[in-house]
């Protein structure tokens, strides 16, 4: 089965608030900018990341820190990813845990420029949730990380937490096994274009007798993923052909040819 790709995600939700948020700025500070740990958050955001673009990660920490004890979002998620991937720190997954816990405790408003912080604070959480922390008090607790994935899913529309909550719904991970309540998250993420939600949508339908539709997705799915996604549903997608006829085949192909030009 897929794993998600947090790293993938911070990038598409985040790339919006960033731009948002540095816009209008005349010139990122430097390190002779004169910005100490009295300056304000959002000075000591824009040096830590421009220090981090320069690859000064000790600078960028220390500026992200000082923000992050003044309130400022955007900095507490920068030290929280740090923390995560052990970017520029010692990896420290419980850390990046009480950062992300501390973003998903504040809420956000509607529209704010937090939004993909917030978003991004949920999904990590989640998947935090769903597999635990070793050595730390977070075990792992499937319904917490279901409730996680729900908010966002529903809340926000995100594509991967509607892909993963349906992944769970599907396996009765956290509650209750329910097929059609799975398929319309997956519904809801491929037409996204959620490569993995298509190519398992695919399969659900599949297996429950529509061949040709759900070999068309699954054979679309494989025009959308990543290199490393691919793997995974190249493999679902050969072993559904290898067990049908050459019409059906033909057949899956062409639709999956329309599926790819949005005919549905």
């Amino acid at each position: 089965m897929p794993k998600s790709d947090i790293g993938s995600m911070r990038v598409l939700l985040l790339g919006a608030s960033l731009a948002s948020i540095l816009a209008g700025s005349a010139a990122a500070f430097d390190i002779k900018s004169g910005v100490t740990k009295e300056s304000g958050p959002f000075d000591l955001f824009k040096f830590g990341f421009k220090a981090y673009k320069n690859g000064q990660k000790e600078d960028a920490v220390e500026a992200y820190r000082y923000a992050a004890e003044k309130g400022h979002t955007g900095s507490r998620w920068a030290l929280a990813n740090m923390y995560a991937y052990g970017d520029g720190v010692a990896k420290d997954d419980f850390e990046a845990f009480k950062i992300y816990n501390e973003i998903a405790a504040q809420g956000v408003e509607p529209g704010s420029e937090d939004t993909g912080f917030f978003i991004n604070a949920l999904l990590s959480l989640a998947n935090y949730y769903r597999r635990g922390i070793p050595g730390s008090p977070v075990k792992p607790d499937l319904s917490q990380a279901r409730q996680l994935y729900f908010q966002a899913a529903s809340t926000f529309g995100v594509a991967e937490a509607q892909f993963q909550l349906a992944r769970m719904i599907l396996a009765g991970e956290g509650g209750t096994a329910n097929i059609q309540q799975a398929k319309k998250w997956l519904n809801q993420a491929r037409k996204s274009g959620h490569a993995g939600a298509m190519s398992i949508f695919g399969n659900v339908l599949f297996q429950e007798g529509q061949t040709v539709r759900g070999l068309a997705f699954m054979t679309a799915a494989l025009d959308k993923c990543t290199a490393k996604e691919c793997i995974w549903m190249q493999q679902l997608q050969e072993q559904a052909f290898s067990v049908v006829g050459e019409e059906d085949r033909r057949g899956a192909v062409a639709l999956s040819q329309e599926f790819a030009r949005g005919v549905e």
